[in-house]
């Protein structure tokens, strides 16, 4: 207001520009000693308000006026960050940036403040990057008073950023300059002792007390340095070590699941998805493994008027069950392909994969059927494997009774017994692993041969897919977000 009335009753005679702009510059520099937000908020409006005034005067100088530009903004945005309000405070900053003085170093420098309240750790350790120039183009010697009011926040906005490498080589510059910069210092506090000396001796004795306990904090400080360094030094080197490890892994473990997938792909293949389109035939089956690779097992094989068909479980899961379950698959089909009775080709496989060359005790568990295109006639032989469910009857169905036989692999030298249904015409068989029956909810809770049995007479049989997904959804229903606990199998032959 002073300068405003000043300026007004001497109607700009008798006071140059060049006094204007220092009296504003003085009030503008008047705030940034200001503690408290509330002070300094009131001054910056102060000073902002005598911009406005003095940037419509005649022979207002634009250079100073875009530099107080600068300052006033750059101080709001310290203000802003302070209180709280991020947003706004962004706002203002880029405001400080589109002035010209923002890009003089002494600007950059004054922003370092805003940038670290703002977290904007980066950009901070770049302005940063460019110290040593600057240092060196205004003659400022490397002192006491330029580590701790540069280096050191060059070092931890170096290392808030993220730079460990930048921090690390820092904190060494300030290793190497701390010695020369505590003899400096010792120099001026003797030269400045030796005054004070020859005028007061009680003075100087205080003086040198003070220099005696800079000098051991001083110490310390060197061996924080120290010590920090070290520090970081094996905190990088452990982390890399670490992230190493972390790599290997991941890529091993990159590696096996991209093994799994494709030996996922292998066992798929060597199940049908295809099924015979017959007249007065209607076919269908699925295999859904719990893990990546299964144990479970069905095919089969069209011979002229016959089919064969072949369901079953290997015992355990994962990659061993699947080459169990894979020499199981290939014998069916090699042995079927050759005519042989169900039973007689179940001897041969037990032959084939018991005794000394099964080391690990695997077995499976195989329905083995043979169906007349023609009549209708099943010969089959079950080998340890869940009763098949067939249709019809009063009850609309029930489980299959059966002559009782070994699963395969377990003893060699077995002979399987086989049995026949007359015809199975009008009577829906659906066959299935213990994967539908053990299916296990989160209370481990099983699904049960008699909700089994419950479920599969009120379905309506109108094709063999749609039973199979039927019973899919049932299970899905009953496990209730439950991981599968075994392979699921099921198989569904129907002839008109």
């Amino acid at each position: 207001m002073w300068v405003k009335r000043y300026m007004k009753e001497d109607g700009l005679q008798y006071v140059d520009f060049s006094s204007c702009i220092i009296s504003v510059q003085n009030i503008f520099n008047m705030y940034t000693s200001i503690e408290t937000l509330e002070e300094q908020q009131k001054w910056t409006n102060r000073c902002d308000s005598l911009l406005a005034w003095y940037r419509n005067q005649p022979k207002a100088d634009p250079e100073f006026i875009d530099r107080a530009d600068g300052q006033i903004a750059l101080k709001q945005a310290e203000i802003l960050i302070k209180q709280g309000d991020t947003a706004e405070a962004a706002k203002t900053y880029d405001k400080f940036l589109s002035t010209d003085y923002s890009k003089c170093d002494e600007a950059r420098l004054n922003s370092i403040d805003y940038l670290i309240n703002a977290g904007r750790y980066t950009e901070a350790a770049i302005i940063l990057q460019d110290f040593d120039r600057m240092a060196e183009e205004w003659g400022m010697e490397p002192n006491l008073d330029i580590i701790i009011d540069f280096l050191f926040p060059k070092f931890n906005i170096n290392y808030l950023a993220g730079r460990k490498d930048s921090a690390l080589s820092v904190a060494v510059k300030i290793a190497s300059l701390i010695d020369s910069a505590v003899i400096r210092q010792r120099a001026d506090a003797a030269a400045e002792l030796a005054t004070i000396y020859e005028t007061q001796e009680k003075e100087a004795l205080i003086a040198r007390q003070d220099m005696e306990l800079s000098h051991q904090r001083m110490v310390g400080l060197i061996i924080a340095i120290i010590a920090l360094i070290i520090f970081f030094a094996v905190i990088d080197v452990y982390r890399r070590r670490s992230a190493k490890r972390l790599a290997d892994v991941r890529a091993a473990k990159e590696r096996i699941e991209n093994e799994l997938s494709i030996a996922r792909d292998i066992q798929m293949s060597m199940v049908p998805s295809l099924f015979p389109k017959l007249k007065g035939l209607d076919m269908y089956a699925s295999m859904t493994p719990a893990k990546e690779v299964g144990g479970d097992l069905y095919g089969y094989v069209h011979n002229g008027d016959k089919l064969y068909f072949a369901v079953g479980d290997v015992s355990g899961k994962g990659i061993p069950s699947s080459l169990f379950m894979a020499q199981a698959t290939r014998l069916f089909t090699m042995m079927a392909k050759n005519g042989m009775m169900p039973a007689e080709i179940c001897t041969k496989i037990n032959d084939a994969l018991s005794g000394d060359d099964n080391e690990s005790g695997m077995f499976v568990t195989l329905f083995l059927g043979l169906l007349d295109l023609t009549t209708g006639h099943l010969d089959f032989c079950n080998a340890g494997h869940n009763p098949p469910f067939i249709g019809g009857g009063e009850n609309k169905g029930d489980f299959l009774e059966m002559t009782p036989n070994a699963p395969i692999g377990l003893w060699p030298g077995l002979k399987y017994e086989g049995e026949e249904i007359d015809t199975i015409k009008g009577r829906p068989l659906f066959i299935y692993t213990d994967g539908l029956n053990e299916a296990e909810n989160c209370q481990l809770e099983q699904l049960g041969d008699e909700r089994l049995l419950d479920l599969l007479r009120q379905t309506r049989f109108a094709s063999a897919q749609q039973v199979v997904e039927t019973m899919a959804d049932a299970v899905s229903l009953h496990r209730d977000g439950a991981e599968p606990n075994d392979d699921l199998t099921m198989m569904c032959i129907r002839m008109a």
